[in-house]
């Protein structure tokens, strides 16, 4: 994934926050915005990887609706996409569109 970077925000990230439960395996979390098309291509990347993958969810959120939690994790543009263990912990980060056989690589510190 471009732009991957490991354990940026050293906490945990859980349903309160996401707004779901985390999935069984690892949890794919994208951060967008209204108007960016990347943001949509991500989303069915990321998509087919959770349905290609037992166990892991995606969770997509507006960033502007969610400023709060963008400041707090420095998330700074769209699409940003962080990938979680079981726990909540994030593991890598990405911004910009990823390529699926990234995110799958990925998410191999997850598992």
């Amino acid at each position: 994934m471009t732009g991957v970077r490991s354990g940026e925000a050293g906490g945990r990230l859980g349903a309160a926050e996401l707004g779901t439960e985390l999935g069984d395996r690892a949890t794919l979390v994208q951060f967008s915005s209204a108007f960016c098309q990347p943001c949509r291509a991500t989303r069915r990347v990321l998509a087919d990887v959770a349905a290609l993958v037992p166990g892991v969810a995606h969770v997509e959120i507006d960033a502007e609706g969610a400023l709060d939690l963008v400041r707090a994790l420095r998330i700074d543009r769209t699409p940003t996409v962080l990938v979680l263990d079981t726990e909540g912990r994030e593991v890598r980060r990405a911004a910009g569109q990823p390529r699926k056989a990234d995110v799958i690589a990925a998410l191999g510190a997850a598992i």
